[in-house]
């Protein structure tokens, strides 16, 4: 139910999606669905924060299994790419998507965005570090400003993605990114 409730978000969008949408899904009556879930906006905290802490448990886990620390930072920003069809680009991030339509205008979103966005930010400077121990990185390469770095391309390849940019396309910009931000040892 938490995840027709959470698709329903992510394909329509916050301001898109009507109470009617979220009883439909949910299968709840109005009673049922407020009583367990208070209003539409705490409703849809919940589930962005649900899917945040998924998606960052998934990103702690595959830095623990990667052969090498640079495996996890490439998957990161080719990501949206994953998709042969192009459906997951166009469909994009729900928390990039609520970023980018909410964050504004309600706090909350944009103080979710921005844990988030830091610990994925902890993350991926951790495997920036094991890189450059492992020596697929340059070490002079500051991992923290490194690791913003990636974030931002990933999240301007999300931004492409849901334009329809053709996926071959969008795999060679993101191709060109990490090129650009992951330099190799100079030494």
């Amino acid at each position: 139910m938490v995840l027709a409730i959470r698709d329903e978000f992510w394909d329509k969008g916050y301001a898109a999606t009507s109470m009617d949408d979220l009883l439909r899904v949910s299968g709840l009556g109005k009673g049922s669905l407020y009583g367990a879930f208070g209003d539409k906006r705490n409703l849809f905290l919940r589930v962005l924060r649900d899917y945040d802490d998924a998606n960052l448990l998934m990103l702690r886990e595959r830095l623990l299994s990667a052969a090498r620390g640079i495996d996890l930072v490439r998957e990161f920003v080719l990501g949206p790419t994953d998709d042969p069809t192009g459906a997951t680009a166009r469909r994009g991030c729900l928390l990039a998507n609520s970023n980018a339509e909410l964050a504004t205008s309600t706090p909350d979103v944009a103080a979710e965005a921005r844990r988030s966005y830091d610990a994925i930010t902890t993350i991926l400077t951790a495997a920036l570090k094991r890189a450059q121990r492992e020596g697929d990185l340059d070490p002079d390469a500051d991992a923290t400003e490194t690791a913003r770095a990636v974030l931002a391309a990933q999240l301007g390849l999300i931004a492409l993605g849901r334009t329809g940019m053709d996926i071959d396309v969008l795999i060679t910009v993101a191709q060109s990114a990490l090129a650009r931000l992951l330099p190799t040892s100079t030494h």
